[in-house]
């Protein structure tokens, strides 16, 4: 992930109502291996409960998050991922500075310098706590009429649920953030998603995460412009 997201084109005021304005649940992530330096996007930190601008990750502070009984499945995912260099996936809980927890997925790939060296690992967080309240304001009236005119977007948002294990809300939120981050369309960025998803070739049995994890993060580098 660049600090620059791939231009698509700017998006116009309907894409960004039908994004539903910033995406609250889902934030990026690095992580350099040489010095084992965190950089967290400001939905992140407020995942921790830490003010946007205020936390300075390490990796001893980023585990001190994770919930007690989740603690050694992360640890042995990150010392994983320092062996292999490889991407990654994993679902897990946090506890933030008030003491509430967070159930969260982590979704990893191999972040490279310009030499095209290995020099760490990017992607981002999903916060899918269960709520007991369904909040309404996430997707407007406008935004529910667009997403019912188009289809590919609920189509989408249905894969992800399934593959993920997501509900509803997130399952839009993470395809926003997509959206968003990468600079892409919403309603192309989503047809594109739905497109790779089903192209991939299996019998009865799903593939391994990883293999959607990959298709998510790159979806918008097959987007094609509009003409």
């Amino acid at each position: 992930m660049t600090d620059e997201p791939v231009s698509r084109g700017a998006q116009s005021p309907v894409e960004y109502a039908l994004a539903g304005g910033e995406p609250q649940r889902v934030g990026w992530f690095r992580f350099y291996f040489d010095d084992e330096r965190w950089e967290w996007s400001p939905q992140v930190e407020r995942m921790h409960g830490y003010p946007p601008g205020t936390a300075n990750p390490t990796t001893e502070l980023v585990l001190s998050h994770k919930h007690p009984d989740d603690y050694r499945q992360v640890a042995a995912t990150l010392d994983e991922i320092r062996r292999t260099s490889g991407a990654f996936s994993t679902r897990h809980r946090i506890i933030d500075t008030a003491g509430e927890t967070h159930h969260v997925i982590v979704i990893g790939d191999q972040l490279f310098a310009d030499g095209g060296a290995i020099i760490g690992t990017h992607g981002f967080y999903v916060d899918v706590t269960p709520s007991h309240h369904v909040r309404q304001q996430v997707v407007s009236e406008a935004v529910a009429e667009i997403a019912e005119a188009r289809s590919v977007i609920e189509q989408t948002k249905g894969m992800l649920m399934v593959i993920y294990r997501i509900d509803a809300e997130a399952a839009f939120e993470l395809l926003k953030w997509r959206s968003q981050e990468t600079n892409t369309k919403l309603r192309l960025l989503a047809a594109q998603i739905a497109k790779d998803f089903q192209q991939v070739d299996f019998s009865e049995v799903l593939p391994a995460r990883v293999v959607f994890d990959k298709l998510l993060l790159t979806a918008h580098l097959r987007v094609e412009p509009e003409v």
